[in-house]
């Protein structure tokens, strides 16, 4: 029997898919459910295959290995798994510089 994880979604995740979905219904609300329902598609196929995706590139550089990242075009959904958890911690536009918007958050995080 295959070992499944729980996905646990963090206040940031969550309020970073809330803003995409704000954004794009302004135009389409029909475009931000379909952007949704993939985000959440995606992120609910971690119970089964935590370790999917590729580990994130600018933090691989840094030698951080133990974040990884999905993508649904244009976003990248960065996790981490944790004692067989997935925690879902951004969902980030690549459209913007990705390594400076990890930075911010991750020096947010220091007390």
């Amino acid at each position: 029997m295959k070992k499944t994880y729980a996905v646990r979604w963090s206040e940031t995740s969550e309020n970073d898919l809330k803003g995409i979905v704000e954004y794009i219904a302004g135009d389409s609300p029909n475009r931000a459910y379909e952007v949704l329902s993939n985000i959440r598609a995606k992120v609910s196929s971690l119970h089964s295959f935590p370790g999917r995706g590729r580990v994130v590139p600018e933090l691989q550089d840094q030698g951080i290995t133990q974040y990884r990242e999905l993508s649904v075009a244009p976003w990248r959904i960065i996790c981490r798994i944790s004692e067989g958890t997935v925690y879902v911690l951004s969902v980030l536009d690549s459209r913007q510089n990705v390594e400076d918007l990890l930075l911010k958050r991750l020096l947010s995080l220091k007390p």
